[in-house]
């Protein structure tokens, strides 16, 4: 069971960082189709500090649960 629970923590965590570089990726590449973000910087700024906390939690399985 705790090999799973681990599996499903870092796959969630795995899955929030892709969600959030693929933002980023939109923000820079598309920016002019994103209307309810006026400020772009700061839309990015939200989705590194999103990266940011997945990357922490997938070291922490690595250190604390591998």
């Amino acid at each position: 069971m705790k090999e799973q629970l681990v599996k499903a923590a870092r796959m969630h965590a795995e899955g929030e960082l892709e969600r959030a570089k693929t933002n980023i990726l939109v923000y820079m590449n598309q920016s002019v189709g994103i209307g309810e973000h006026s400020d772009i910087v700061e839309a990015i700024q939200h989705e590194l500090d999103v990266m940011a906390a997945a990357s922490d939690r997938i070291e922490m399985l690595d250190v604390h649960f591998s």
